[in-house]
């Protein structure tokens, strides 16, 4: 079994929200980047990055923390929120991320979702489902 941990980012911060409601937003760290690094010395290998603001404004807002934590750190990165255009895919993979997390691309615009797939190959892109009572979100 592999454990991968999520690191959630909104304005640079690391937050956890209750059931996706961002009013309940609580910050658990204010550096993900050392978080990041906590992780990876505690023998984690891989780690999901979410762009909370990213997904809510349906566009890339937390990239420079992306980018930071592929540089301060070895570990395969897969990265989601906000990730809408082929040019945010190029600068999410440009910023360092192995594999991105599409879910509402995939859905809204199911074509795209296939370019990419052929364009990057099928092991750079995870197909994310939130699930809430008993239903895809």
């Amino acid at each position: 079994m592999e454990i991968i941990p999520a690191i959630d980012v909104m304005d640079g911060r690391c937050v956890r929200l209750t059931e996706g409601d961002y009013s309940t937003q609580k910050q658990y760290h204010a550096n993900p980047v050392e978080v990041a690094q906590s992780f990876e010395s505690a023998g984690i290998k891989r780690l999901h990055v979410v762009d909370l603001d990213g997904a809510r404004a349906g566009k890339l807002l937390n990239l420079a923390t992306l980018d930071a934590i592929c540089s301060a750190t070895s570990m395969t990165v897969d990265f989601g929120g906000g990730v809408r255009t082929d040019e945010d895919l190029k600068q999410v993979f440009d910023a360092g991320a192995a594999m991105v997390t599409c879910g509402s691309v995939a859905v809204k615009n199911p074509d795209l979702a296939a370019r990419w797939v052929a364009r990057y190959g099928a092991e750079k892109l995870i197909l994310g489902a939130d699930v809430k009572n008993g239903h895809i979100a």
